[in-house]
């Protein structure tokens, strides 16, 4: 089981640890609720240095990531990021879903899920393979171990990271720049997984205490892996491993707007195509339950006693004081069907909701 650098802050904090993905990680501080709560309406840091770090840099870096990724980095270009995904060359599923930090002409910070991160190392390495055809000068490497991933959120991220980094504040949305901070060059990008605003900064893990301690002072309240999940939920991002993994593709999950059709060839694409033009035989969307019960991954999904699905997240929504889930159910269920979830032999009564989760 791999730890955080900040691992000791987080036991000092009196943190709870869990496996997650292969590592052991804070799920709370104080209370799920309370640190769901703070992001909301103030601002919280969380760790996330579970996730991966794989740099590719040379000349064939933006060939081989444009072969092996659904979008489109022609759309943006160096001091931008981008949501992608990389899909199985078989049957199209998505291997993982990724967020590529672009920092310079020949240089990108591609992050996968924490435990993606080999696997997606050996995809990229054969896309540099395909994509330099033996001239060389590109390569592919997991910098995971050299630093940690704070993500800072929620609506006063920004006012009170400025305090004692105003550059790094700055740092618009889906923006990526290298920038120092105490003699130490830090990435920095307008990116995040909560549905608020915010940034994440990548810091060598030489200074990372040091950073994650001036968060804490600046008033910023750490949050763990638990409030991530029920935020996430709330807005409505996926999660791998349950809305994207193994069987599950991109126009299933509802994610068409990844994949640029126009783009040319890229890893997956034949099967991909091949169920654009069949149609899907699911599609995701959300649920709300009328009350408190909490749905939870594998509950049936019934219509008149019918079932036309099932739920692959669940959680209660502070925002709406009820339960929510996420749900692969049959194209054909429309938003505002009346639903039951069965939860444990329980018939739960739930509308069938396009999210983001939000109150009225």
């Amino acid at each position: 089981m791999r730890v955080s650098p900040l691992d000791a802050e987080h036991r000092a904090l009196g943190a709870r640890m869990v496996p997650f993905g292969g590592w052991e990680m804070p799920i709370q501080y104080t209370s799920v609720l309370e640190e769901h709560r703070a992001c909301r309406e103030i601002a919280v840091v969380f760790d996330v240095s579970h996730l991966g770090s794989v740099e590719v840099r040379g000349p064939a870096a933006f060939a081989a990531l444009q072969w092996a990724l659904t979008n489109d980095l022609g759309r943006i270009g160096p001091g931008r990021a981008q949501y992608t995904h990389l899909l199985d060359p078989d049957d199209a599923h998505v291997t993982d879903d990724i967020i590529v930090w672009w920092l310079a002409a020949d240089d990108f910070l591609v992050m996968p899920n924490a435990s993606n991160t080999a696997p997606i190392v050996a995809a990229l390495e054969e896309a540099v393979a395909r994509a330099d055809d033996g001239a060389g000068g590109t390569t592919v490497d997991d910098i995971t171990a050299t630093r940690v991933v704070l993500a800072v959120q929620g609506p006063t991220a920004r006012e009170q990271l400025a305090t004692f980094w105003p550059e790094a504040a700055a740092v618009e949305r889906f923006a990526v720049r290298a920038l120092d901070h105490a003699g130490v060059t830090c990435v920095v990008a307008g990116t995040g997984y909560t549905g608020e605003e915010g940034v994440e900064l990548q810091v060598p893990v030489a200074a990372a205490a040091t950073v994650w301690r001036e968060l804490l002072a600046a008033g910023i309240v750490p949050a763990g892996l638990g409030a991530r999940d029920t935020l996430r939920l709330e807005s409505g991002l996926p999660l791998h491993g349950h809305e994207l993994g193994e069987g599950i593709t991109p126009l299933q999950a509802g994610l068409g707007w990844v994949v640029r059709w126009d783009k040319g060839d890229f890893r997956g694409r034949a099967p991909l195509a091949a169920e654009k033009a069949r149609g899907v035989r699911r599609k995701l969307t959300g649920l709300v339950v009328d009350g408190r019960q909490i749905p939870r991954a594998g509950c049936p999904v019934l219509v008149d006693g019918r079932a036309v699905g099932e739920v692959t997240s669940g959680n209660f929504s502070p925002a709406l004081n009820r339960g929510i889930a996420l749900a692969f159910l049959d194209p054909a269920v429309e938003p505002g069907t009346a639903v039951t979830i069965d939860i444990r032999g329980r018939s739960a009564p739930a509308v069938v909701t396009k999210p983001p989760f939000r109150p009225a």
